[in-house]
């Protein structure tokens, strides 16, 4: 197991966690329904993202080649531009920031279809 990505996938579900306790317990009341859901798909997919990261873990030691480590940092990447944009829209209010929420969206696509090539090309069986 890549110890680098195992430790990168603990520390986004570390955070994932503490980030979905926050938005229920103390956003609550502080936020309108609208960004208190988008807070909350901050934290969702923050964590499908760092469970992401493990299967990376894996990966990156049985492929013949670095396939996995690439998904890997764009699921880092997706993940601070995808949750990160989410998390600050919804504390600050700050439209603009939706804008980049996307760009975060496409490195979570991206790293996906990277996993799924790897897997078909070489397998993770090394």
């Amino acid at each position: 197991m890549d110890k680098g990505f195992a430790l990168a996938g603990s520390i986004s579900a570390f955070v994932a966690v503490a980030a979905g306790a926050f938005g229920a317990h103390a956003l609550r009341a502080r936020l309108g329904p609208d960004l208190l859901a988008v807070f909350e798909t901050g934290s969702r997919y923050q964590m499908y993202h760092a469970l992401a990261l493990f299967v990376v873990a894996i990966a990156a030691v049985r492929s013949p080649d670095s396939t996995p480590r690439v998904a890997g940092w764009l699921f880092i990447a997706g993940t601070l531009l995808f949750s990160g944009s989410l998390y600050a829209l919804a504390l600050t209010g700050t439209r603009w920031l939706g804008a980049i929420t996307p760009l975060g969206g496409l490195c979570f696509l991206a790293g996906w279809a990277l996993l799924a090539y790897a897997a078909v090309k070489g397998g993770f069986s090394q």
